[in-house]
């Protein structure tokens, strides 16, 4: 996808490819991060922040130093520029994402991240990114860094083995005396109250977060086997109480995933996109009725003033997790209305570019959600070979953002000091006068085609039963026929030239019963006396 327009970047998508609108806003470009190195006093590896669109930490490849995106939504590592010591299979491929593309040779190069290293790492060597529109470099990262699950590794598609795993797959493999997760800490830029350092660890967690392990361990819902390439991280929501919205009611909307359960919708956590995707019917919910907002039908987001604030919040494993206000509306793109006045971003954006036409999944919740929280993602079985850790997958969040604090950040940060989110042009207006975005077409027939496509299992067993029932009756039908057909008889039919034998004089006989005409004859007597004709 396009890496600086802050529509969903990562999500990979490997079976139906997605095409999105290309934004024509970005984040202000970031310094080189050659300088992201673990700190002292601090756990893990420095994660970079480029005003809250992208999140970088650094890889060693070859003896090089690159600074890659963190991407929770892909599985494959690509970098650009050369790589020393690097060895080429001889096999290229295409990581195609939400929207953009990387293609190139795959290679494979020591690597080292967070002081693990593994040898011959197989990684994408790009030399193209005209399809991401604008110079990667100079937004501070030189390739993206896949940490989903293996079974969504392109690259190991294409390999045909074990040689092609993804990074975080064989650290864990090879390190089989350590638990199979990762942790990681996104801090937000312009906020007055952020005391985040931004980190990422490998079996171990942050000092001063330990009471993470103390949260529900929520378990992975995945995908059927034939579909294993869409797996992602991803969680029911709470029942019928899945996303509170800003008049702190439930948003009500339903699952496109076949098997989840009534009241419940599935959500993908992935640090690869900027803004959360979220259905159409909840982004409208939380935009809709704010005085002043706009709906962009080019960029397909909702623009509202910088002023509102807006308090919405999430439910999963029984938790409630309160989302701030700076991350619900955003002000970091310079964006303006239709008038041409400054304007902010709703950041829950309808979902469009990376809708499920599988039906694996309903909102991607992205980094405006998950600076949120403190993530731990244990691997689990997700991981081959790996002798310690071979428990199901599943995830804890630690809530970070009180609701209170995050209130006073709000006031200083967009309201210069001054408390006015109690004003009459704060207030939400009344469900009759909410706006309702459109619908594309496109979207409409990404719909009918996810219902489609989503329930082929169901649509399969259901041919089978009808072809089923369609042979039975057959069956039944030709059964009843035979039962209902007269027996022969044993008599011969009354056109017939003899009659039955019997016994009138203790003399056998033959008897005419006539012609087909109806009409009686005689032909004669038999007994023992011989054959003889008379009248």
């Amino acid at each position: 996808m396009h890496p600086h327009s802050f529509i969903p970047f990562s999500l990979l998508l490997h079976v139906y490819s997605v095409s999105a609108a290309q934004l024509s806003f970005e984040a202000r470009s970031v310094k080189r991060t050659s300088h992201l190195q673990r700190r002292a006093g601090i756990a893990g590896q420095a994660i970079a922040n480029n005003h809250n669109a992208e999140y970088m930490s650094n890889i060693t490849l070859g003896g090089r130093t690159i600074p890659v995106m963190l991407d929770t939504g892909s599985s494959d590592l690509w970098v650009t520029g050369s790589v020393p010591g690097s060895t080429d299979t001889g096999k290229s491929t295409t990581l195609s994402y939400a929207v953009g593309q990387a293609a190139g040779d795959i290679n494979t190069a020591s690597l080292t991240f967070d002081n693990y290293t593994v040898d011959n790492q197989a990684y994408l060597l790009v030399t193209n990114t005209s399809s991401f529109s604008t110079d990667i470099t100079t937004q501070g990262y030189e390739g993206l860094v896949g940490l989903g699950p293996n079974s969504g590794s392109v690259i190991r598609q294409k390999v045909g083995d074990a040689s092609g795993d993804s990074m975080l797959n064989r650290i864990f493999q090879q390190n089989k005396t350590t638990q199979n997760y990762i942790t990681f800490l996104l801090d937000r830029q312009g906020d007055p109250g952020n005391t985040i350092t931004g980190q990422i660890t490998i079996s171990e967690l942050v000092p001063g977060y330990e009471n993470i392990t103390s949260q529900t361990k929520m378990s992975v819902e995945t995908v059927p086997g034939l579909t294993s390439s869409d797996q992602h991280w991803q969680l029911l929501s709470d029942k019928d109480k899945g996303v509170i919205g800003p008049d702190g009611q439930v948003i009500k909307t339903s699952s496109i995933v076949p098997k989840a359960p009534d009241g419940q919708l599935v959500a993908v956590y992935d640090s690869g996109f900027t803004f959360p995707q979220v259905p159409r019917a909840m982004s409208d919910s939380i935009y809709g009725c704010v005085q002043g907002a706009q709906y962009d039908t080019n960029e397909q987001l909702w623009l509202v003033p910088c002023s509102q604030m807006l308090n919405i919040s999430f439910n999963f494993g029984g938790v409630n997790y309160p989302i701030h206000p700076l991350d619900t509306v955003s002000s970091d793109f310079n964006m303006t209305d239709s008038s041409g006045n400054p304007t902010c971003i709703g950041t829950f954006q309808p979902i469009t570019a990376a809708f499920s036409l599988l039906g694996s999944y309903d909102m991607i919740l992205g980094m405006n959600f998950l600076r949120n929280t403190y993530t731990l993602l244990d691997y689990g079985d997700f991981v081959d070979d790996s002798s310690n850790d071979r428990t199901a997958p599943f995830m804890q969040l630690l809530p970070l953002t009180d609701v209170n604090t995050a209130h006073n950040d709000f006031v200083q940060a967009r309201l210069h000091g001054q408390d006015t989110t109690g004003s009459p042009s704060q207030a939400l207006l009344p469900a009759s006068q909410c706006q309702h975005s459109p619908e594309s077409e496109e979207e409409k027939k990404q719909h009918y085609e996810e219902m489609v496509i989503s329930r082929w299992p169901y649509i399969l067993a259901g041919c089978l039963l009808f072809l089923i029932i369609s042979i039975g009756l057959i069956v039944w039908r030709c059964c009843c026929r035979r039962r209902r057909r007269p027996k022969k008889s044993v008599l011969p039919a009354q056109n017939t030239t003899y009659a039955p034998l019997h016994d009138p004089n203790s003399t056998l006989s033959l008897q005419p019963l006539g012609d087909s005409y109806g009409g009686k004859q005689s032909y004669g007597d038999y007994d023992h006396g011989g054959y003889h004709n008379g009248r």
